[in-house]
């Protein structure tokens, strides 16, 4: 089956920059050049939430892997952590001097990244909400920073035509690739961690393999590429062109397999959800658009593969053969004879896993709301020994 148009959501008032998908697929959030960030319900007829503080246009989303927190980026130089709630309370983080592109949390939920106009990629705690670390190296505006899976590295991408390696305990630029002919709009890790995938105004997609420094794979399309995403199996890419399609490639054929159209003019952000069963594209045409991925029925085995251990072997793949560990493919028919009992097993077994997850989400609230106050007391307790020091020296003078 192919891609299939799913949802389809109207709101903002101007060009969508930004989407992405929550960790349980009920909510998506979209950044617009209206300034706003909007929180869409993926339940029928549940009303979105709009939220404004950005004072200009809001160029990146995404939210925190628990789902709880919302990280936006804009032209005002800002970024913002929001809590995805009818309230839509936010706290502000200021270091960039410019636009800033790009927003990611690392897989832990514990630093963000990210990329701006002022040529610098900053990494940030979320708890303590304090600035870290500038990586500064580029010579133009940066357009995407991401961490690697394991939160090791970060890459980076320019208008200085390079794509960047950065190592974060280290700080240093471990290597630079400088294939592209044009301003370097977007890049990101494999699931894997092993490779990453970077997308160009000279209409390239290039996947370099970051352990041998090596080109993996070169895809060469028609039109500006303004964003992609993985799917969770590491075997497909989707991206987002000025030519107003989405295409799928597969990487483990090295081929185009399919050209979305939808968006009426350039398409300018796409994600897949963290199941990889959606995935989600924004368009200048001010519109949000969720897609149902139905092209690989076999992903979700694949997924399996990859949890159980079995990704990545040392070995070094020719040709356009993606190191992906995923080199099996089971056919449709076995699948069909599943007998009815088996089914319900599972199903009662994701009640349980949503449930343990519901509560894990609250365990995440609860200890991020036990940081805010030790941070509170941590700061109230310095602020009175301040004082004590203070009334310890009118008494010497």
């Amino acid at each position: 089956e192919d891609p299939s148009l799913e949802r389809h959501f109207k709101g903002h008032r101007d060009a969508v920059t930004s989407v992405d998908f929550s960790l349980n697929k009920k909510q998506l959030a979209s950044g617009s050049m209206d300034s706003c960030l909007m929180i869409w319900s993926m339940k029928p007829q549940m009303r979105a939430y709009r939220f404004m503080g950005h004072k200009d246009a809001v160029m990146c989303v995404q939210f925190s892997p628990s789902g709880h927190l919302v990280a936006s980026g804009s032209r005002d130089k800002t970024v913002r952590l929001w809590i995805p709630s009818l309230k839509g309370e936010s706290t502000v983080f200021k270091a960039h001097t410019a636009t800033v592109r790009s927003v990611n949390f690392s897989s832990d939920g514990q630093s963000i990244v990210t990329a701006s106009d002022d040529k610098t990629v900053k990494v940030w705690t979320v708890h303590r909400q304090k600035f870290l670390f500038s990586l500064s190296q580029h010579l133009n505006w940066v357009r995407c920073a991401r961490f690697s899976p394991d939160g090791r590295l970060i890459v980076s991408s320019s208008d200085d035509k390079t794509v960047k390696l950065w190592d974060k305990t280290s700080r240093e630029c471990i290597h630079s690739f400088c294939e592209h002919a044009g301003f370097v709009n977007h890049v990101d890790f494999h699931p894997s961690g092993t490779c990453i995938a970077a997308a160009g105004t000279d209409s390239t997609v290039k996947l370099w393999d970051v352990r041998m420094n090596r080109l993996l794979q070169h895809y060469q399309g028609n039109s500006v590429v303004n964003s992609l995403s993985f799917h969770p199996s590491g075997n497909y890419l989707v991206t987002a062109s000025n030519d107003s399609t989405l295409k799928i490639l597969d990487l483990l054929e090295g081929r185009l397999l399919y050209t979305l159209h939808g968006h009426q003019g350039p398409a300018t952000c796409v994600a897949f959800s963290r199941s990889g069963d959606l995935f989600a594209s924004g368009g200048s045409d001010e519109q949000v658009m969720v897609w149902k991925t139905n092209f690989d029925a076999d992903y979700g085995d694949a997924l399996k593969t990859q949890k159980s251990g079995s990704t990545v072997d040392g070995s070094h793949h020719t040709g356009s053969e993606m190191d992906s560990g995923i080199h099996h493919k089971k056919t449709k028919t076995q699948d069909s004879g599943r007998n009815h009992e088996q089914q319900e097993v599972e199903a009662s077994l994701a009640n349980t896993l949503e449930h343990i997850m519901g509560q894990l989400d609250v365990l995440t609230q609860t200890v991020s709301i036990l940081e805010q106050r030790l941070t509170l007391t941590e700061d109230k307790l310095k602020e009175c020994l301040e004082n004590q020091q203070k009334i310890i020296q009118n008494k010497t003078n």
